[in-house]
């Protein structure tokens, strides 16, 4: 028998802990070196006096049984132990200045007739919307990235029919980002919302999923938060015998004869393995551990104009109360601006963990806030601790101040006030410049093809959010998994996936 073939892991978050267990699952040994003292990556819960502070997944797409993403959950060990909640509510936005104020809900029929309302002589762009997330309807991510397609010819057949209703849909005008679409829009404030369903620069039909997603009750949020949905997965991860290394920053890949053999660490410690992947952040590892060796124009011209997603600020205030009928998340448009280093933002994102008790103690909860804002301002500004700390204390005095429209009295129930910036993004898990998503997802880095190898360098290979833009729960895992499967292909054998 073949002896196992050893495959180091760069970064232990949800792209390399999902293709360590795949990897465990079919015969490879695999060894996970990771940079922060915790798994997870971006999907990160930390604690501070008595409250968990979630700055990780919002919510998770596909969480019902039935679909392929699903089974991988299950696969991953990641659901079973997993309590997820059915939105009911989506977002709510409200506009300080007018009072004025929507909930998208999942009853569609009731949201477009509400949107309509707002703004009667915008009616086809609203229908427009909605009945492209009508025609969604049953859309599973069957055959994407490491999604296993469906097996019986019934399945296939449903399968085929709704991705052929989706391509009509990206081809065609809700290709366009939401902006573009959205500047069409008689009304400021319809304007404002639909522009913010996710993000500006996605293109329509991603609004269009989403809206469908939340309809059909595939979209949920969980109860435990990011913390305990990872380490189901590393624990998953290390009960197939997978071993993890924290503390563990990988300063170079080691190269031999255009082959990939190892990692050195910042101590110097150097590991050797038959394969190399990376589920680290992409510009550090071609261009600082492999120094910039193996590069195309494809890739140059990707890291020097691709526009990385927004970083933000984000203020978690711990308060001793509960907010049970507050909605979980708000999207507010601001009457005055908050400045923050050189940019100004109208919009302010608040998310209230009162659907849980597993984030404060009894009778209180946790309040989170974020802020779209610069990396170079925050990065220069941590030259200087004293600098630093006080911008961050200003920050969240002032959103603090501006919750109180919506909360009254909210500022004398604080406990604890937790200021996470785009300098903690990197600091914790070397994301350049704190995009912790990767790419922004416009429509045509959404539509690229990208690899997962780099040009000249053999035994080496890339996974997470870097090579496949989109930056959702099941993209990143389906990476590793679909790396694993090519893996196996190439090696001759039979993909091995099963649930615990």
């Amino acid at each position: 028998m073949a002896s196992e073939k050893s495959v180091i892991i760069i970064g232990a978050g949800l792209a390399g802990l999902s293709a360590g267990c795949y990897a465990q699952m079919n015969g490879y040994k695999t060894h996970i070196f990771e940079h922060h003292t915790a798994p997870g990556g971006v999907a990160a819960s930390w604690k501070k006096e008595g409250y968990l502070i979630d700055g990780g997944i919002h919510f998770l797409m596909n969480h019902r049984p039935g679909s392929s993403i699903h089974k991988m959950y299950e696969e991953l060990g990641a659901i079973q132990a997993n309590k997820v909640l059915d939105i009911d509510l989506f977002v709510r936005f409200k506009d300080e200045a007018s009072g004025r104020s929507i909930d998208f809900t999942k009853d569609l029929d009731k949201l477009e007739k509400e949107l309509v309302a707002l703004s009667p002589g915008d009616r086809r762009k609203i229908h427009g919307i909605h009945s492209g997330a009508r025609k969604m309807s049953g859309m599973d991510s069957s055959g994407i990235g490491g999604i296993d397609a469906p097996q019986t010819l019934g399945a296939k057949i449903r399968n085929f029919l709704t991705m052929l209703r989706f391509l009509r849909l990206i081809l065609g005008k809700y290709g366009k980002p939401m902006s573009e679409y959205a500047r069409e829009i008689s009304d400021p404030w319809l304007q404002f919302v639909l522009e913010n369903t996710f993000l500006p620069e996605v293109p329509v039909w991603f609004d269009m999923m989403l809206l469908q997603m939340v309809a059909e009750n595939n979209l949920g949020i969980l109860a435990g938060g990011s913390q305990n949905f990872v380490q189901h997965i590393e624990q998953r991860y290390k009960d197939l015998g997978g071993e993890v290394t924290y503390r563990s920053t990988v300063e170079k890949i080691l190269v031999k004869d255009d082959k990939a053999v190892g990692i050195r660490l910042e101590d110097g410690t150097e590991y050797h393995a038959d394969l190399v992947v990376s589920a680290a952040d992409g510009r550090s590892t071609i261009f600082e551990m492999l120094d910039g060796k193996y590069v195309d124009d494809r890739i140059k011209d990707m890291y020097d104009h691709w526009k990385l997603i927004r970083p933000t600020v984000m203020i978690n205030y711990g308060v001793a109360l509960e907010m049970k009928e507050s909605p979980w998340l708000t999207l507010t448009r601001l009457r005055q601006p908050i400045v923050v280093g050189k940019n100004s933002t109208d919009m302010l994102s608040v998310r209230i963990f009162n659907y849980s008790d597993k984030f404060a103690p009894p009778g209180k909860t946790v309040v989170q806030t974020c802020i779209e804002t610069e990396w170079d301002f925050w990065n220069d500004l941590r030259k200087d601790e004293e600098s630093y700390q006080a911008e961050k204390d200003r920050v969240a005095q002032e959103v603090l101040s501006r919750l109180e429209s919506t909360y009254p009295g909210i500022s004398s129930k604080v406990e604890v006030t937790d200021v996470s910036t785009p300098f903690t993004t990197w600091r914790y898990t070397r994301n350049h410049k704190g995009a912790y998503m990767g790419w922004l997802p416009e429509p045509k880095v959404l539509m690229k093809k990208m690899r997962n190898t780099l040009p000249g360098l053999d035994r080496f290979y890339m996974i997470g959010q870097w090579v496949t833009p989109g930056g959702s729960v099941p993209t990143s895992l389906s990476t590793g998994r679909g790396l694993v499967r090519e893996l196996c292909k190439r090696d001759g054998k039979a993909f091995v996936a099963r649930v615990p």
